[in-house]
């Protein structure tokens, strides 16, 4: 465990990437293959299932530190990390260990077991074993909360190097649904691959943002193709062996969810991956975003809900086709390809997404204003030469959304941030006018220069009117624009009505907060919205 401290500390000190790769490769390099085998699960999100709660993990660390819940509770608001916090709190060590990574792994799954007061005597004792540093990185494993700043794709390229296999062989051995409990490091990366696993998916391709102000920079429009970016679930539709599998990006199997998709396992004519979205789709027409939740949570999908809220996938990319993978092919290759299947399949929840017609990029800034009317997000911009690369690779996919919705509201209440911004008050709710009083409508915390955040702290230490806990109720003086992607009304708001990814766009420094939207304005905003969706 000193080791995989010692690593994640190294991480944590710097944001280079070079850095971070050497001191990824030396771990791999030196580290028994069992702990080489967790720090990739950890890595690429495969964590055990908490066995501990944050409330269990605050109440045993006050009784151990002897003291009340409150200054545990103070002491964390001025760390911004709960993991930091319970280190610095807890008495030292009474003894040291020379347990691997994957013992205490063992050790935290053992707890699933133990009833409460045995969790937490071993518990416990086990932190009684590991030094400042070990806790820390102990806690976060134990809470879920293990982030250190290094993409899976970093991950890829240590691996790759340091044990000299092509980068798309790691990635592809990295997808799917394998665990550190049920197989070896040896496996994971050198065990035979001859028969591909059936439901094994590809990894997924991905796109930059582009500024506006850069598209005249992309050269010749003859060289890309466009189409809308829809606002589903990216997924990849497999079919090997007449059975069917759909993965979402963030690698959740979840072929039960949609059952009228079941019949392509018999439909189509050979073995194929499909890349693509997960829409609700209804009178050939995508709903919203919100619609499809109604069926992402729900863990039985009756008939009910399938003819309330069908789901067709929109493909867009064809990866393998009968067992040839065709991801080296350049992509106006694999859309002919697709183009011409999909129209022999002819599946009505099966189809493929429009190519947009374009002769100028002035053009296609006029077709990028009518994203929302079409139910889509804004254009993607793909290479028509481009091969379909691994995770993000810069000048082959754009993604280009459209100019997001805006209302102007007011700073009611802030909280401090967390990490570096454990002491200043960075995570704000806005509210709107409803009469002469303001209702909150949206919480952000991205969008301000730390300049900006600097001035907007000493303004709520200094005018703050009410304290909750952490939350402070701030005089209603600031005026900010918050952005958002998409709104819907909610009875689980006071305002009425979600906005979807809210931040801030700008501080309106040269508005009064009486000139702020109104409540009427919010709600006008959601109808027009659910008029241009529905048009």
């Amino acid at each position: 465990m000193k080791d995989f401290a010692e690593l994640f500390a190294q991480l944590d000190s710097t944001n280079k990437t070079n850095a971070r790769l050497k001191i990824l490769k030396q771990y791999l390099s030196s580290a028994p293959d069992e702990d080489k085998l967790w720090l990739i699960a950890l890595f690429c999100g495969k964590r055990p299932r908490r066995q501990v709660t944050t409330t269990q993990l605050r109440q045993w660390t006050a009784a151990a530190a002897g003291i009340p819940e409150w200054l545990l509770e103070e002491s964390y608001h001025v760390t911004g990390d709960l993991a930091e916090t319970i280190s610095l709190l807890l008495p030292p060590p009474k003894q040291g260990n020379h347990k691997s990574l994957s013992d205490w792994m063992a050790f935290l799954q053992s707890l699933n077991l133990m009833d409460e007061e045995s969790k937490k005597a071993n518990l416990m004792e086990a932190l009684d074993q590991l030094s400042q540093q070990e806790r820390f990185v102990f806690i976060k494993l134990i809470t879920g909360g293990f982030r250190v700043g290094v993409s899976q794709l970093l991950l890829i390229r240590a691996i790759a190097e340091a044990f000299h296999i092509h980068k798309a062989e790691v990635a592809q051995r990295l997808m799917g649904q394998w665990q550190a409990e049920s197989t070896t490091f040896q496996e994971l990366l050198f065990g035979k691959q001859e028969q591909k696993q059936l439901s094994q998916p590809y990894p997924f391709c991905l796109a930059y943002p582009l500024e506006e102000d850069k598209i005249d920079q992309l050269g010749p429009t003859s060289d890309w193709q466009a189409e809308w970016k829809w606002d589903g679930i990216r997924a990849q539709l497999i079919v090997r062996q007449k059975q069917l599998f759909i993965w979402s990006r963030g690698e959740e199997l979840v072929t039960e969810k949609y059952p009228e998709l079941h019949p392509l396992a018999s439909k189509l004519p050979v073995d194929c991956v499909l890349d693509g979205e997960l829409l609700a789709w209804k009178e050939n027409f995508p709903l919203s975003f919100a619609a499809l939740q109604k069926r992402i949570g729900r863990k039985t999908v009756t008939k009910k809900i399938v003819a309330e809220i069908p789901v067709v996938f929109l493909a867009y990319d064809l990866l393998e086709y009968a067992g040839i993978d065709m991801r080296h092919c350049s992509l106006s290759e694999r859309r002919s390809q697709l183009e011409h299947w999909v129209d022999q399949v002819a599946f009505p929840a099966l189809k493929i997404s429009p190519i947009l017609k374009f002769e100028s990029w002035q053009e296609l800034m006029h077709i990028r204003q009518q994203a929302r009317a079409n139910g889509a997000e804004g254009i993607m911009l793909k290479k028509l030469s481009s091969s379909y690369q691994t995770g993000r690779v810069r000048g082959h996919w754009w993604k280009w959304k459209a100019e997001p919705l805006s209302i102007e509201g007011v700073l009611m209440y802030a909280q401090k941030g967390h990490g570096r911004r454990a002491t200043l008050y960075t995570d704000y709710t806005f509210g709107v006018w409803d009469g002469n009083r303001l209702v909150s409508f949206a919480k952000a915390y991205s969008g301000l220069t730390d300049e900006e955040i600097k001035k907007v702290d000493a303004f709520i230490k200094k005018n703050t009117l009410e304290k909750f806990g952490p939350v402070r109720t701030v005089k209603p003086a600031l005026v900010f624009e918050i952005g958002f992607e998409g709104i819907q009304p909610s009875q689980r708001h006071k305002s009425g009505v979600a906005v979807r990814f809210p931040r801030i766009l700008r501080w309106r420094t040269d508005k009064k907060p009486e000139q702020a939207n109104t409540l009427a304005d919010l709600h006008a905003l959601a109808q027009l919205y659910a008029d241009k969706s529905n048009a």
